[in-house]
């Protein structure tokens, strides 16, 4: 089982958009984005997709939820400045479940979580980064996060 942190799509430039950010949606790239990203886990077991509250971050996820017949369940712990204590924790306790798990996050959260895992021993194979509509795939094995491994453009 996998839990997959996914950075949101392209949603513009923010210094343009003049209503509250929470609220900007993708862009049309980001819509094309969102829908790789959907074609990324066409083949995985997800059993569960959690959201920042952003527009943007749901929009992203959105296709994947809607190809596995889920609903996106929106979680403050993802939104962005929500920092990335009590996340960790959610995501090893999530850890022992089966299947996969998808979470749509902002590029401040998604490096501190793997700040922190990366302190307790998360191995990272390959590439490091954080791109817009990037995808980092958490490997677990019995209930241990052991490796990470990033995908910049699924």
């Amino acid at each position: 089982m996998s839990i997959f942190l996914v950075r949101h799509a392209s949603a513009g430039d923010r210094s343009r958009w003049h209503l509250d950010d929470k609220e900007r949606p993708l862009d049309e790239r980001g819509r094309e984005q969102a829908l790789r990203i959907a074609d990324f886990f066409a083949d995985s077991a997800v059993r569960c997709i959690w959201s920042s509250p952003a527009t943007r971050c749901t929009q992203t996820v959105e296709p994947v939820a809607k190809a596995h017949s889920l609903d996106v369940q929106i979680r403050a712990e993802l939104y962005e400045g929500a920092g990335s204590a009590r996340l960790v924790e959610l995501i090893l306790e999530e850890a022992a479940a089966p299947d996969d798990l998808v979470l749509s996050s902002h590029g401040d959260v998604i490096p501190g979580v793997l700040n922190r895992l990366l302190r307790s021993g998360l191995e990272v194979t390959g590439d490091r980064g954080c791109a817009k509509a990037s995808i980092w795939e958490l490997r677990v094995r019995n209930g241990v996060i052991t490796e990470g491994i990033y995908t910049a453009k699924p």
